[in-house]
Parts: C-alpha cells; sequence; structure tokens
C-alpha cells in the first residue's frame, strides 16, 4: 500500500492541485485558476486584467518560490514512501506520517498567507476602490467577493494527496494494532496469523457489495432448493459479510421473520431486476410489483425494477399492484 501511495504521488507532478473559480453574471461560464506543483494555469490573463482595476497584483509563476520548491517536495516523498515501503520498519512509518502531516498542514499556511497578501496588499491608486474591502479567496469553500463568487477547491492533486494521508493513517493505525497483538504474545505463529487476519478484514471490509446469483448453481438460503429463475432473486448481506441467496422474495421474508439472523444484523438486502440483465438492486432503490400473475417459484409473486419507466411497462401487462420494501419487511 505504501508502494501504491508513491505511484499516486508521481500523479500529483502531472494534475493540478488546486483549483479557484470565479463565476459572475458577465462571465456565466466562469473563470478557473489552476494550481500545479510548478506552474499557473487556467484563465490567468483574464484574471490578471480583472485584477488590475482593483489594485491586486497579478499572478505570475515566476514570482512564487513555491513553484520551485514543490516538485522536489514531492519527490522526497516519493522516495521516502519507496524507501519504507522496502524496509518495512513501523517506526519510519510513523516518521513519515508526521512528516506528511506537517507538510500538509505547512502547504495550507502558505496557501493563506499567499491569498492574504494578495487580496489586502493593494494598490492605492486602483481604478475601483471600495473602502474597507479586501480580496482575499477563501482557503477552502466559497465567498463572495464584490459581484464575483470564489470557489476554492482541491483539485485532482489535492484530493490524492488527502487519499494518501488517510491510507497513512490507516497503515499507522493497522501497524500499532498488529504491534500491540505481537507485544502481548512474542513469538507465537496464531498471534501472527491473527495480525494477517485483522489485515485481511480491513482491506475486505471496505467492500461488502452483492455475489451475482448462479443459476442453477446456488441454493436458497431458505428452501433450500436450487435457485431456478433469475428474475425473481433476492440476497442478504450481513454486517459482517456474510451472504444469503434466496430464489423468491417470500423466501426471503421468511428467512427475515425466522430470525435466524437478527434484524439488526442485516446490513443490505438486494432484489434481482426483473428485466434487462437481472443485475441486483438494493431493496431501499428498487420499484416493486406485486401480481398472482408473475408465479414466482415459491408465490412471492414480487418483481423488482431498477426504474419506474419499467415497471410502468411491465403493470400495464399485468393485472398488479405497487408495493415498497418498508410495506413488505413490516
Amino acid at each position: 500500500m505504501i508502494v501504491v501511495c508513491a505511484m499516486a504521488l508521481v500523479a500529483v507532478l502531472f494534475v493540478p492541485m488546486w483549483r479557484i473559480e470565479l463565476t459572475a453574471p458577465q462571465y456565466p461560464e466562469g473563470l478557473k485558476l489552476l494550481i500545479f506543483s510548478n506552474k499557473l494555469a487556467g484563465n490567468v490573463d483574464i484574471i490578471n486584467g480583472l485584477n488590475h482595476y482593483i489594485g491586486m497584483k497579478t499572478l505570475h509563476t515566476n514570482d512564487f518560490i513555491e513553484f520551485t520548491v514543490l516538485p522536489y517536495i514531492i519527490i522526497f516523498f516519493v522516495a521516502a514512501f519507496m524507501l519504507i515501503a522496502f524496509m518495512g520498519k513501523r517506526k519510519w512509518l510513523n516518521i513519515l506520517f508526521i512528516l506528511f502531516v506537517c507538510f500538509g498542514v505547512i502547504a495550507m499556511i502558505d496557501f493563506w498567507r499567499w491569498e492574504y497578501n494578495y487580496g489586502h496588499n493593494l494598490n492605492p491608486n486602483a481604478a475601483i476602490i471600495v473602502p474597507g474591502m479586501a480580496y482575499q479567496p477563501p482557503l477552502i469553500g466559497y465567498k463572495q467577493l464584490l459581484n464575483f463568487g470564489a470557489y476554492s477547491i482541491p483539485d485532482i492533486g489535492g484530493w490524492i494527496f488527502v487519499g494518501v494521508g488517510a491510507m497513512l493513517l490507516s497503515l499507522v493505525v493497522f501497524e500499532l494494532r498488529a504491534w500491540r497483538i505481537l507485544k502481548r504474545n512474542p513469538g507465537s505463529i496464531k498471534t501472527k496469523a491473527v495480525a494477517a487476519m485483522i489485515s485481511l478484514v480491513l482491506l475486505s471490509s471496505c467492500s461488502t457489495g452483492p455475489e451475482t446469483l448462479k443459476i442453477g448453481k446456488d441454493n436458497c438460503s431458505f428452501c433450500k432448493m436450487t435457485i431456478s429463475d433469475n428474475r425473481y432473486g433476492a440476497e442478504i448481506i450481513t454486517r459482517k459479510g456474510k451472504v444469503y441467496k434466496f430464489d423468491d422474495s417470500h423466501c426471503l421474508l421468511s428467512f427475515i421473520q425466522s430470525k435466524t439472523v437478527e434484524k439488526k444484523e442485516l446490513d443490505k438486502v438486494y432484489f434481482t431486476d426483473f428485466i434487462g440483465k437481472h443485475n441486483l438492486i438494493k431493496a431501499d432503490n428498487a420499484f416493486l410489483l406485486q401480481s398472482d400473475f408473475f408465479r414466482s417459484p415459491m408465490n412471492g409473486n414480487i418483481a423488482a425494477f431498477s426504474n419506474a419507466d419499467s415497471m410502468k411497462k411491465i403493470a400495464q401487462q399485468y393485472k398488479s399492484s405497487v408495493v415498497t420494501w418498508k410495506q413488505l419487511n413490516q
């Protein structure tokens, strides 16, 4: 994961890290100032022309020492990430995390200082002077500056930095937990296996999506019959990630009522889309029809649809009534 972080930081050298967007009635398409690690881009000339009227200094890449230093700092972190991945030492991982957070804090302080200077140090002989008015853009978020709305937000490179920081934090926390387990039971093979299991759980817990129903192979978790019709299937995923598959809404509801798994442990419920590729859709988002004409495997006779238009087309063909997942679950 540290190597992945290093590769992500390489991309920061080629994409904008931050953006300031300006909107006004005379510029309905908006103006953008894109801040890369080594330059300014976007509508720089137009923004400089507007700034001239209110006495702000014009923006030029060569005026900022940061654009000379920042690429080298990023390259330093790339090298540091790769070196620590090779060394595999928790102590150096912690030091890397501290350095990375300090760099982020210092960078934001420097950015705020840059905005403050440009927004407050105005030319007293400017064409437009509003007493007491400053034009400092927001550090992050939105701010109204005369008739311009200014948005200051991270761009691709900025979000990569945030993601790398979050990944570093998760690795530091995981390694600390693993170290405490190993410290309590030094040299234990079982303890090392537990640490590996924790790692797998942390990595796999991010994805608890539904499993495709295998027609003719999977068995219903309630009636135990082979799932044979891909139009009426359903699925439950528990908070621990265990998957239960059903051939019919009747079996799904019977399973819930049987309390084989407590309701509080149920995480997600899915229905098979009645038409198309029969993808699984979340019960809360599904449009449901009930009709005796469906003749589903266990007479639940519920058909699910991913959108209302599809449901209406089928409803015209069958005498049916619309129901909701909340009604069925009660």
